[in-house]
């Protein structure tokens, strides 16, 4: 750490130290020149030109359309990745962008600059894992103007959860009356994995001189993959083959009502509501399986409903200019009773429905001031933000306390201070707000360096205060060549299970932490319970990167990124204490999530576009991951490839035919060593060996009204699966489909 903040300060200095030579000198020489007028951007906007900033267009969408999830072609941006949620393989098929191996719950999702967080309404296991798809998959692509990745430090500025980065759906704003009708097909060769197919509608425009309208909606459907895709790989014969892919329908809705009653004020009124509902594979967190689970594969059972009321106005004035919304989103997640405990954690066990209802409000108001101070243009950025949750769930908290030990014989009834024994006896309701307020200023120091200094402070009602600072700075080095670097200190709250002291977890007689494998008294077993003291994860991003781009369309950039991570939250491996028999006798010991001291994450982004001749265009980006390492145990903090490389070619054969044929390598993907809940050895540490995928595609403008895309994903059919649940199968934990085809058709009138 310290030596790359020694890196990232002599950078920083020797930019203003060189700079401001030239400035003096120049001063001299062009006393008597014209002086042109300055354009001072934004402070948001000097960050989306940092390194670690890239952008998907809904030309790149059009062109290798994704089958469901956005996803899928955002994690071909340099620096991203899908992971599970953690490292422990569990969930391994429910695979999430992962922002420079931070991990897909410090990847803060937003769709059209506003928060989305309904996975927070998935219960987390005692390793992190969740049963969640993710938050890219509310918006279908067609609706999607440009996704803007957003990495390091620029992140900081989005506060709790982007210490990974930011994901920002920007979806399509008609500028005149118009519609497009979208269909989607896409067959594997395989006939056990799943197919997609999807139709979407989307109108929009204005209806009077001061109002326009827009209107979504779109179904999607991917079967689930067989239930026996991964049997001929199984590492342990013993039990059930892990499961494939679970399958998804989503249906879409999404209105939106803007008004300009004059030139300088828009106000956007947006409802939208959908429904995620899954198609059972199979899929448990660890390997226990039972009759109920099995009869319910290819059957529905869990349901995600997600919908959303805003405000939103911009407004322009003589000093500067606004943008506010306020957002209430609510999700209820439904889903067939899991087990809480032991072996059968998160399995199905029942044909009982139960239901999470998570509501989050949110609101923003953020302006730019431009101002010249001390001969210096700069632009002011204040902003303020607030963040409410309240969750309502009467399902994960009824893991009784009153246990038989190792799961047979009579009960034996257990205090936990302050935890009622009956789940049913526990408050289902939990709550945490958070305020934030900063300050951000992009600075132009002379004609070729730019200094964006910011600083944020947050207040949790739980853990406190936080304060972030930042400063980024960017220098032209000549006029094709431009350096620029970054630090910025970024966190992430607690979630509202980690804090819930009414969630409990109990091992069972197994699966507590080396040291403490049979409990307090002879095979009992551990309990873990959350936290309300936690602290806020942090992390110090810093990254340094050169760029080159010309007026030929040459663009080549490398940039280095260091992430010290402090006080990440896990489940405690030290005891807080004994549960204790009602007899007043030992029966357990005592666990609850805690914060960790340190992680270390970083590695080298890198980019290159040529365009050959007028009609050939070649860019490939790359990723590599110098470090990822939980310190206190030596473990990456994510599954991901030591090395990805994504590289595509694009043939404007003819004005209305384009041509892409492109390809992604993954590097080995290292293994734990240790689990991450008992500390126990892994036996099976296998990484995930290198492979590539290969794909070529069409886009084929009919006329002005029809466009078909096509093509064939994976071309040489190579297809990797999943050697098991959990760290049974080491890093080989999900499945990478064999060759599809797909065609899209849109109309646009």
């Amino acid at each position: 750490m310290d030596h790359a903040r020694l890196l990232l300060t002599t950078a920083l200095t020797g930019m203003i130290a060189v700079q401001a030579g030239q400035a003096f000198a120049q001063e001299a020489e062009t006393e008597d020149d014209t002086v042109l007028e300055t354009i001072v951007i934004s402070a948001e906007q000097q960050l989306k030109q940092a390194p670690g900033v890239s952008t998907v267009t809904s030309e790149d969408l059009a062109k290798a359309p994704p089958a469901n999830d956005i996803a899928e072609i955002i994690r071909k941006m340099p620096g991203v990745n899908l992971t599970g949620t953690t490292a422990s393989g569990q969930r391994g098929n429910q695979r999430q962008i992962d922002l420079r191996g931070m991990g897909p719950e410090n990847t803060l999702i937003l769709i059209d600059g506003k928060p989305v967080l309904s996975r927070n309404s998935v219960r987390m296991g005692r390793a992190g894992e969740r049963d969640s798809r993710g938050d890219t998959n509310w918006v279908p692509a067609e609706a999607v103007e440009r996704i803007e990745v957003i990495r390091g430090p620029a992140a900081a500025r989005y506060g709790s959860g982007a210490a990974g980065g930011v994901v920002n759906i920007i979806t399509k704003r008609p500028e005149k009356l118009s519609g497009t009708v979208s269909t989607y097909l896409n067959v594997p060769q395989h006939s056990e994995e799943g197919m997609t197919r999807r139709g979407s509608v989307l109108l929009g425009g204005p209806i009077s001189d001061t109002m326009s309208f827009r209107l979504l909606g779109s179904y999607n459907k991917t079967n689930a993959d067989d239930a026996d895709i991964n049997a001929d790989v199984n590492v342990d014969p013993t039990v059930a083959p892990p499961a494939g892919r679970e399958g998804v329908v989503n249906k879409d809705v999404r209105a939106l009502l803007s008004i300009e009653p004059t030139s300088d004020h828009v106000f956007d009124i947006e409802g939208a509501f959908s429904r995620q509902g899954n198609i059972f594979a199979g899929d448990r967190q660890l390997t226990a399986t039972n009759p109920t689970l099995e009869s319910m594969i290819g059957k529905e059972t869990n349901i995600m409903r997600r919908g959303t009321l805003s405000l939103t106005h911009r407004g322009t004035y003589d000093f500067g200019e606004s943008n506010s919304y306020i957002q209430w989103e609510r999700t209820l997640n439904e889903r067939l009773l899991e087990g809480l405990a032991g072996g059968p954690e998160g399995s199905i066990t029942s044909t009982e429905w139960g239901q999470i209802t998570l509501d989050n409000l949110t609101a923003k108001s953020e302006w730019n001031l431009p101002v010249v101070i001390g001969g210096f243009d700069q632009t002011f950025t204040l902003g303020a933000e607030f963040r409410g949750e309240w969750m309502e769930d009467d399902v994960s908290i009824q893991q009784a306390t009153a246990v038989s030990p190792g799961g047979g014989g009579p009960s034996t009834p257990v205090v936990i201070p302050g935890v009622p024994t009956n789940g049913d006896d526990r408050d289902p309701t939990i709550n945490a707000w958070m305020g934030g307020i900063y300050v951000e200023n992009n600075i132009l120091l002379t004609d070729r360096l730019t200094l964006t200094p910011g600083l944020r402070f947050d207040y949790h009602d739980h853990f406190g205060t936080n304060w972030s600072p930042s400063l980024n700075a960017s220098y032209e080095l000549t006029d094709e060549v431009t350096i620029k670097a970054g630090i910025a200190r970024a966190f992430k709250a607690p979630n509202l299970y980690q804090l819930n002291p009414n969630y409990v977890y109990y091992t069972r007689g197994q699966g507590c932490p080396v040291g403490y494998t049979n409990g307090a008294t002879g095979g009992n077993g551990c309990f873990v319970v959350g936290n309300p003291d936690l602290e806020a994860e942090t992390s110090w991003n810093k990254e340094i990167g050169i760029n080159y781009n010309d007026d030929a369309g040459w663009n080549a950039g490398i940039t280095y990124f260091h992430n010290d991570y402090r006080n990440r939250i896990s489940s405690g491996m030290v005891p807080v204490g004994t549960a204790d028999a009602a007899t007043g006798t030992q029966f357990g010991t005592l666990f609850r999530w805690e914060n960790v001291p340190e992680a270390v994450v970083s590695g080298l982004e890198g980019n290159l576009s040529i365009p050959i001749n007028d009609v050939l265009t070649w860019s490939t980006n790359a990723t590599y991951m110098l470090e990822s390492e939980n310190k206190q145990n030596g473990q990456p903090l994510s599954l991901v490839p030591d090395y990805t490389v994504n590289t595509w070619l694009d043939w404007q054969a003819r004005e209305d035919l384009l041509l892409t044929l492109s390809a992604t390598h993954y590097g080995e993907t290292p293994s734990p060593t240790v689990t991450a809940t008992t500390g126990e050895a892994v036996g099976n540490p296998e990484p995930r060996d290198p492979y590539t995928l290969v794909n070529i595609g069409f886009k084929y403008d009919i006329n002005e009204m029809f466009r078909l895309s096509g093509g064939v994903n994976n071309v040489f059919d190579k297809r990797v699966l999943r050697e098991g649940s959990g760290n049974a199968a080491g890093a080989n934990t999900y499945n990478e489909p064999g060759r599809s085809f797909y065609v899209a058709l849109t109309a646009s009138f």
